[in-house]
């Protein structure tokens, strides 16, 4: 299970740092070889200490020699043949002292290999994770609006941080697993092999046991993971909704209860994580002590060889061996790590891939039609249903000729910004068809589509940015500016007609002035005629305002209706309105109740119906 889960994750995110992964495997080869030369000058160090025997210094002929075995034993006997000369001609202090410069050496080779490995995999794990947040970034823009009307905003953040950085780690213990203690345990139990094809073999049969016992440990880990991570997502969007609702919190003395919800799931996330994080910490402390389990009982049976009378082992070269077992119970314990690891990460990665493999229903075109808008935008028997349970628009047939404002009123709920939602594409009808110029919408590509059009909603949609950059957001300023001016030129020309150029300028930084989170240092009309300014530059040839300026005080409203005016000259304009009288002079208005067009018409001949309309107006007076 752990080895597929370790192929899906190296597949999926490794290829393009195959360069990078290729230089980690080498050079944990060569550290992991590097590491046998320095435990290798143990065995000659304790020979000089307890005294070479003369059957240890014969030279012998390697061209006479068959047999790996045999050939090891020749190359240990030269070997110390030569250490004999040097000690008879040096001694025996100047013969150590060598042999603890080749070891310091060899550590310092090992350790630089090493430290190279690491190198290399520096931009795996920070490329992946890179990769892995641009990947969701993407997705998140690319999904259709209906995506957002069932997801909370803080469980999509939690899956962009919270998971991102667990499926790193996940990533990482894989590579780990796979290109560096699978070496480091290969190259070690070959060598252990070639040592003593006895006690390895003895060690094999015990290492299942412990392998067992260990993975017991992770089974429930994936499952408790996934739970925990759910858990972050709901602290995150209770600290969201807190943070929008912080006036209304405070207005209504709720704070003690919304402290003993947070306070309740901030306990049983606690309880989850305690549950995860024992479970993984006891891995190190289970693995360290089969292991040395395993080494007592080598040392009870590496005994019994060296006591024999055919023993093919001595006790100097034992004490390598054991060395290099030791040497394997690291790399053991790390790889037991790197499973819980993963099982972790798995558990965020499926939570990420629902994100990712979400089937966006704003199919675009496979081949586009350029789009143009000469005549009219027209609805033909549009219906929409959000859930299946309830139709929200039904039977809408509407043309909106080029140039004319087109108002729509009802009550709340009746569908109107809905209707609106449906132009740019941000949903597509369940049935009947929007047509501009007789070609349906869904045979636009999207951006083309969109490109025509500018959007004032209600509450404005401002970036804790620049003035500047605020306004110029729907607009591609390394293009030349309009009329062969500057783009500041623009800048302040649309804010002028937006009515906002004066309080800007009394800003300290005028339009480089940042303007805070969502513009919170700006009051609401000011908010409201920013957004004006930024469709005036776009300059669209339609335009779709959501009720501009029903959250707005008199004075404010005066001040965004004259720049709503001056944005809508000469514009095809769709008008949710709030304050009726801020449409009178709309070439049409349609009254919308429970998603059906129920009148329309010019508002003196709608008010002289004295139906739908006629009510709105007198409630509102």
């Amino acid at each position: 299970m752990v080895n597929d889960q370790i192929i899906h994750i190296l597949r999926r995110f490794v290829p393009p740092y195959k360069v990078q992964m290729g230089l980690n495997i080498f050079f944990n080869l060569l550290s992991t070889i590097l590491s046998l030369f320095s435990f290798a000058a143990i065995i000659p160090v304790l020979r000089i200490l307890f005294g070479l025997t003369a059957a240890e210094v014969e030279w012998v002929d390697l061209a006479q020699v068959s047999g790996l075995q045999n050939m090891i034993a020749a190359l240990r006997s030269n070997l110390y043949c030569i250490l004999n000369d040097q000690i008879a001609l040096h001694g025996s202090s100047y013969v150590l002292l060598m042999l603890g410069l080749f070891l310091v050496v060899m550590t310092g080779l090992k350790c630089g290999t090493a430290w190279l490995a690491n190198y290399y995999m520096v931009p795996i794990r920070t490329g992946v994770l890179r990769d892995l947040r641009q990947q969701l970034y993407d997705k998140i823009l690319s999904l259709p609006m209906g995506y957002f009307t069932e997801a909370r905003r803080g469980d999509v953040m939690s899956r962009m941080t919270n998971d991102v950085n667990e499926v790193e780690a996940s990533i990482m213990s894989a590579l780990d697993i796979l290109f560096k203690d699978p070496i480091m345990i290969l190259v070690y139990l070959t060598t252990l092999l070639i040592i003593s094809w006895q006690l390895t073999l003895f060690v094999l049969v015990l290492m299942p046991i412990a392998v067992f016992f260990i993975g017991r440990i992770g089974r429930s880990l994936k499952k408790a993971s996934t739970r925990g991570q759910e858990q972050n997502a709901e602290i995150l969007s209770s600290i969201d909704e807190t943070l929008l609702g912080l006036r209304v919190v405070k207005g209504f003395n709720a704070q003690s209860k919304l402290r003993e919800r947070f306070v309740t799931l901030i306990n049983a996330t606690r309880a989850t994580f305690n549950r995860i994080n024992r479970r993984y910490y006891l891995a190190h402390p289970l693995s360290e002590f089969l292991g040395t389990t395993l080494i007592a009982i080598i040392l009870w049976f590496g005994g019994l060889l060296i006591l024999g009378d055919h023993s093919t082992i001595d006790a100097s070269t034992f004490i390598y061996y054991l060395v290099i077992f030791y040497s394997i119970i690291n790399p053991a314990k790390d790889l037991s790590k790197a499973a819980y690891g993963i099982r972790r990460g798995m558990a965020s990665l499926e939570r990420i891939d629902v994100v990712l493999n979400t089937y966006s229903n704003i199919i675009e075109p496979k081949q586009p039609q350029p789009v143009r808008f000469e005549k009219q935008i027209a609805f033909e028997h549009v219906y929409f249903r959000y859930h299946p349970e309830r139709e929200v628009l039904t039977d809408i047939c509407l043309q909106v000729p080029k140039g004319q404002t087109i108002a729509l009123v009802g009550q709340s709920g009746s569908g109107k910004t809905t209707l609106t939602d449906l132009v740019p594409r941000f949903y597509d009808p369940s049935r009947g068809n929007i047509t501009i110029d007789g070609t349906d919408i869904r045979q636009f590509a999207t951006h083309d589509l969109r490109e025509l059009m500018g959007i004032v909603c209600q509450e404005p949609v401002l970036f804790n940015d620049t003035v500047y950059n605020n306004i110029t957001f729907g607009v591609d300023t390394s293009q030349p500016a309009p009329n062969g001016g500057t783009w500041q030129a623009a800048v302040e020309q649309a804010a002028r007609i937006a009515n906002a150029h004066d309080f800007i300028a009394d800003m300290p930084d005028g339009y480089n002035t940042i303007i805070g989170d969502r513009g919170s240092r700006l009051s609401g009309g000011q908010r409201q005629r920013l957004s004006i300014a930024r469709a005036i530059l776009k300059n669209p040839p339609i335009l779709i305002l959501d009720e501009a300026t029903s959250a707005l005080d008199s004075e404010s409203e005066k001040l965004v209706q004259e720049a709503l005016e001056h944005l809508m000259s000469e514009r095809t304009t769709l008008v949710v309105a709030h304050r009726l009288s801020t449409i009178k002079h709309a070439d049409l208005i349609c009254v919308l109740h429970e998603g059906r067009i129920v009148e329309r018409g010019t508002h003196d001949e709608l008010y002289a119906l004295g139906g739908y309309y006629t009510k709105l107006v007198d409630m509102q007076q």
